[in-house]
Parts: structure tokens; sequence; C-alpha cells
């Protein structure tokens, strides 16, 4: 088996992004900036997932981090979750063998404890992100949302929640601006409470 990323897979994901974007609005980020915003942003925490994870990306859009993840990590099988189907009809047109698309809202999944590695990018806020998350976490995964250093006092308030304990938070940079983006991992260590996610309003309105 090659466990190699093929390049020329990437290099025509970026081009097919660039023309749909032009009458699907899939990102704002303009296409030279792509390579560092999206594509190496993605794979700025590919290092702290275990080999051989079944990883579920809440919020995909048009497949950031998940396509990008699956592509530079075939061991991995990656799920890419998402309600806007936008985003899913073009990532279905990008088909990798280790990733798969689904259409729901994750509140409303109902998939329980089936990932080892739980992760989203510009999600919602992170109370809101972790209830989403912890439900389809595996006990003993870990749920690692890809946030900044805006939420450092959110996360140090989070410290145990849903069953899940706060251990390492991992900081990386990103480009020659050098922006900074934190990594929190969470350990689910018990079962997530039957009540939880709530519906989205619930949330939003009543963080945790």
């Amino acid at each position: 088996m090659n466990l190699k990323p093929n390049f020329s897979q990437l290099e025509g994901y970026h081009k097919a992004l660039y023309e749909a974007n032009a009458v699907m609005n899939l990102t704002r980020v303009p296409e030279p900036e792509a390579w560092t915003r999206h594509y190496l942003d993605s794979l700025l925490f590919q290092d702290l997932i275990p080999q051989g994870s079944r990883v579920l990306d809440i919020g995909t859009g048009p497949g950031f981090p998940s396509w990008i993840i699956a592509w530079a990590r075939p061991d991995l099988r990656v799920v890419s979750l998402d309600s806007n189907g936008k985003m899913l009809g073009f990532l279905r047109s990008q088909p990798l063998s280790n990733l798969s698309v689904v259409e729901a809202r994750a509140e409303d999944w109902g998939e329980t404890e089936k990932f080892d590695v739980v992760t989203g990018r510009a999600l919602a806020p992170l109370p809101v992100q972790l209830e989403l998350s912890a439900r389809p976490c595996k006990l003993g995964g870990l749920v690692i949302p890809m946030r900044t250093a805006n939420d450092a006092a959110e996360i140090e308030r989070l410290d145990e929640i849903l069953g899940m304990k706060l251990g390492e938070v991992v900081k990386r940079t990103l480009g020659e601006d050098q922006a900074e983006r934190w990594f929190p991992l969470w350990t689910k260590l018990y079962k997530t409470p039957r009540e939880f996610p709530r519906n989205w309003g619930e949330m939003r309105r009543n963080p945790l």
C-alpha cells in the first residue's frame, strides 16, 4: 500500500476549489493564500493524530481540515460532517479512498463513541464545539478543536467538561506572519451525559 500523499491530487483539489469558488462562494481566502491559510493550517496538528485513527471533522465546509488530513495521512479514516449541501457537493467531487462525506447537523446526527479523534475549524464558540464533539468521541479518544489565543480563558475554564479532561495545549505558528494556532487536547474519560448535545439554539443561548 502506498502511504505517501500524491501531490497531483492536492494540485487538482486546489484547481477545482477555485474554479468552483468563482460561482459557488466556497471560500473567502484569495487563491495565492490558500496554501498557507487552508492547506498548511489544516496540517499543523496532524502529528497529534494517532496512527490508524478514525477522525471526525465537524463543520468541514469544502474540506478543511478533513480533505487535507485524509490526503496527507492515508492511514486515517476521515469523516467530513456538515449540513451545507453546497459545500459537500464540491467535496464529493474530490473523492479520496479514506474520506467519507456525511450531510447532517452535528447535534442531530446521533453517532456515539465512534471516533478516535474529533476536530473542527472555525465551527462555533468553543463551548458549543466541545458540546458537539463529546458524544461522537470514543472513550479514551481525543477532541482537538482548532482554536487561537483568543480562546485562552475559555480553554482554562473548560478544563473538565462532559466527561472530558483537558491535557496539553499545543501551540503552533502559521506562515510568515507567525499567526499562532492553539490545539487543546481533551481526552474523553467518561460517557457523555444523555441530554447532550442540546439543540443549536439552546447551546447558543446557554453555553456550558
